[in-house]
């Protein structure tokens, strides 16, 4: 496909989830692309590799967040980073936003500290770790923490409401059919100090894929005994 078409699918896809993309930020998200097809050559970042399918299964996948919140000037963690999404296409829209993102594997890490040097992204902090490892030093410390990691909602809750402060949000994307899992996730979010606030349901621009988004707002202390250590919260979801 034509670059001038995948750049009018990205613009405009931006436009209908109410982001207008300048051109310094539209060339930021297609450097961002050719170095993640360049980086995927060497190490396993993504199963998806074609322009197109780039730009709406990550990128304007990632960008339907601001459908769920106003982004501007918080401090943010993507848990499970992986090669930066949703938290690098959240950051090149939304500028001010203090970034921190967190993935176990350090190929990957190592991605993300070449993107942010080649886009020239400030604000950005990289821990190269688990969820249940740095709570402790990064306890209640995030005004969003932001998973598109694949675990259970229950699972997800675990690793991310004790890094969000309380008066916060931990925010979800998942698959459409999320209703089951919100309601087996509901004791998890109870015992860390999260409530239901919504679940609203965005359709990928381009695509017939309808993601939900599930907005959980932190509302009192998690207590100190969680998240339990690496690898329990996966085996004995709460």
């Amino acid at each position: 496909m034509h670059s001038n078409t995948l750049k009018k699918m990205l613009i405009q896809g931006a436009k209908e989830l109410g982001k207008n993309l300048s051109h310094e930020q539209t060339d930021k998200f297609f450097l961002y692309m050719h170095e993640l097809k360049e980086w995927n050559k060497k190490i396993n970042l993504t199963a998806i590799t074609q322009d197109e399918e780039i730009i709406k299964k990550h990128f304007l996948d990632s960008l339907i967040l601001v459908k769920a919140f106003s982004f501007s000037s918080q401090s943010v963690i993507d848990v499970g980073a992986g090669a930066g999404f949703p938290g690098i296409p959240l950051k090149i829209v939304s500028p001010e936003l203090k970034l921190t993102l967190l993935d176990s594997v350090k190929k990957k890490i190592n991605f993300l500290d070449h993107i942010k040097t080649v886009l020239n992204l400030k604000n950005i902090n990289l821990i190269l770790g688990r969820a249940e490892e740095i709570a402790r030093d990064w306890r209640e410390t995030f005004d969003i923490t932001l998973s598109r990691a694949v675990a259970s909602l229950d699972v997800l809750a675990e690793y991310c409401l004790p890094l969000t402060k309380i008066g916060g949000k931990f925010i979800a994307l998942k698959e459409e059919k999320v209703e089951d899992e919100i309601e087996d996730a509901k004791t998890a979010f109870h015992i860390l100090g999260g409530k239901l606030n919504c679940v609203l349901k965005v359709k990928v621009p381009g695509t017939d894929i309808v993601r939900s988004i599930i907005v959980v707002d932190k509302v009192t202390k998690t207590p100190e005994k969680y998240p339990r250590r690496p690898g329990i919260p996966k085996k004995r979801p709460l």
